[in-house]
């Protein structure tokens, strides 16, 4: 069995990968803040799934996690990861003394494209085809498999879409620049544009814009221009086969891919080019519910060869 843990800012889950493939049951547990806590609560979570299994830890193939921040996986080791109180910390190297095997780590989101790439690979029974997967959620960035490979970039930034600026005369973005994707299509622009007290203002945006009220369908059509731009950047740039939506804000499910696609589909109308490219087809949202990063982290570590557009 191939062990998996998906280490958020508030929850850690985590999910273990037989050799048929099947996926066990999840465990889900909070996660606690500061360098200490995150390493306890990892250990935590192994000794649980230990237990779930029947196992000791060192009898699982791989242990894998996806983390927040800027991750090293090479050396294991996590830096920025500033929701749970990490500016630096040696994950890998210190769970694997503690637990007497090899720990992988990769960016969640990175973790996460593996994930849904095993998923659209269970279904269409293809296991190198080419996917990109678009995280909404506080923030935007993406995860790009390409041969059945991340694509990790020279300084592991590949897929961070978000912070390309759109708009010159745009909202000042938190990292620096101004009028970024991140800006129009993520949670935290949501929050800025939508603000309330709904517990799920992107919900309450939706179905207030359903029901006709002017300024949400202002604010929801931005936004869905704002997905609509990165699965246009993604394809123009990438030309994977499949991009498939995550993150929070794809629990909205039909109604955010029916209104992307929308978009993709107006846009064609227009450019023969675009049209040409078949993009409303092309993406997707991941079903609720599955453990992307979880299932993704399981999987770090397989490539065993290197794919061909990396060969000298």
């Amino acid at each position: 069995m191939r062990l998996g843990i998906d280490i958020g800012g508030t929850k850690t889950a985590a999910v273990a990968i037989g050799a048929d493939g099947e996926l066990s049951d999840q465990v889900r547990m909070p996660t606690g803040f500061g360098a200490e806590a995150v390493v306890a609560t990892a250990l935590r979570t192994v000794e649980r799934m230990s237990e779930l299994a029947g196992v000791d830890a060192r009898a699982f193939q791989s242990i894998g996690i996806g983390i927040p921040g800027s991750v090293d996986s090479a050396t294991g080791r996590v830096t920025h990861a500033v929701n749970l109180g990490l500016e630096g910390l040696d994950l890998g190297p210190r769970l694997a003394d503690r637990l007497g095997v090899e720990v992988r780590i990769e960016n969640d989101v990175k973790a996460a494209a593996l994930g849904a790439h095993h998923l659209l690979g269970v279904a269409d029974g293809i296991r190198a085809h080419s996917m990109a997967y678009l995280n909404l959620g506080t923030g935007l960035a993406a995860g790009i498999v390409l041969d059945g490979h991340l694509l990790r970039g020279g300084r592991g930034v590949a897929g961070e879409i978000g912070h390309i600026p759109v708009d010159p005369a745009g909202e000042q973005c938190a990292c620096g620049q101004r009028g970024c994707l991140e800006t129009l299509a993520s949670g935290s622009a949501l929050a800025s544009q939508w603000p309330g007290v709904h517990r799920y203002p992107a919900v309450d945006l939706f179905d207030r814009a359903d029901a006709g009220q002017p300024d949400a369908v202002a604010v929801r059509e931005r936004f869905l221009v704002g997905v609509a731009s990165a699965v246009r950047l993604l394809a123009l740039t990438t030309d994977v086969d499949d991009i498939v939506i995550g993150g929070g804000l794809a629990a909205l499910g039909d109604r955010l891919l029916g209104g992307t696609r929308r978009v993709l589909a107006a846009w064609a109308e227009d450019s023969a080019f675009l049209a040409s490219l078949d993009l409303p087809r092309r993406v997707q949202v991941i079903p609720r519910g599955f453990p992307a990063a979880a299932v993704g982290a399981a999987l770090i570590g397989e490539e065993v060869e290197e794919p061909a557009w990396q060969r000298s």
